[in-house]
């Protein structure tokens, strides 16, 4: 079984003590590749250090994530636009959060809106992170619906009403993950009604762990549990659900096997 982790912090100081045992987990339990994506400027090295460390198998995101959004974004996001792309795979991790605090909401929607501009212009997919902010995300996604590069709506835990309408965004996936194994979670529901070729597996490790490690550090050799409860949602072996999310992932971020 090989599988791909499309969203996990490696980079977290949560990691700094036993980084290369926690990839070499990952290696053991079947993953292909780790995606790791960038919060603010600090971490964009960060990013960087860790995935050449591990070149072939961790790839970079970079991007400016919604929480830590303050009144400077404008020139965090111009150093950030100035760095070389190369070897970046995706424009994140960013998006809206009103969760805990509208404080910063008028310069959330500006940066968010700046920089899915700057994945149009690259053609880089989006990393979105969004929480309490769907319908002001959308109304900015459907500025640009056809100039989209297309990306994941990360850590998905909605209803039916709001996944298809997220769907609704072409070249878009979901990504799935430890929430699925949740008690109370709906989203078994919900995923066994959605499309198999709109779904990648993420950890957003360390957060998010899975039952039966719920609680504990999250890392990408736990997807393991996600996919054997994601089989039994589409009735399916967990090989092809592995199989599926991995071509899936391929085709979103545009990597060649």
């Amino acid at each position: 079984m090989r599988f791909i982790d499309t969203h996990i912090h490696l980079d977290g100081e949560e990691f700094d003590n036993d980084r290369n045992e926690v990839v070499e987990r990952a290696r053991e339990a079947g993953a292909q590749y780790v995606f790791v994506p960038a919060i603010d400027l600090p971490s964009v090295k960060r990013v960087l250090d860790v995935c050449l460390q591990h070149p072939g198998f961790a790839f970079p995101m970079i991007g400016l994530h919604p929480e830590e959004v303050r009144d400077d974004f404008e020139e965090v996001l111009d150093a950030m636009e100035s760095m070389p792309l190369d070897g970046m795979i995706a424009i994140g991790e960013i998006g809206l959060d009103f969760y805990w605090s509208r404080e910063f909401e008028q310069q959330q929607l500006v940066a968010f809106e700046r920089q899915v501009k700057w994945a149009c212009r690259t053609r880089l997919p989006l990393m979105i992170h969004c929480r309490k902010a769907q319908n002001e995300m959308v109304a900015i996604l459907r500025k640009y619906k056809d100039e989209l590069p297309g990306g994941v709506f990360h850590c998905f835990t909605g209803n039916l009403q709001e996944a298809r309408q997220l769907l609704d965004f072409s070249n878009f996936v979901l990504g799935i993950g430890g929430v699925l194994t949740f008690k109370k979670s709906h989203l078994p529901e919900v995923l066994a009604q959605l499309p198999t070729d709109r779904i990648v597996l993420e950890t957003d490790a360390p957060y998010m762990a899975p039952v039966p490690m719920r609680g504990k550090r999250n890392e990408s050799a736990l997807l393991v549990h996600v996919i054997h409860k994601m089989a039994e949602c589409w009735g399916i072996s967990a090989e092809q659900v592995a199989d599926i999310t991995t071509h899936n992932a391929l085709r979103i971020f545009h990597i060649q096997d």
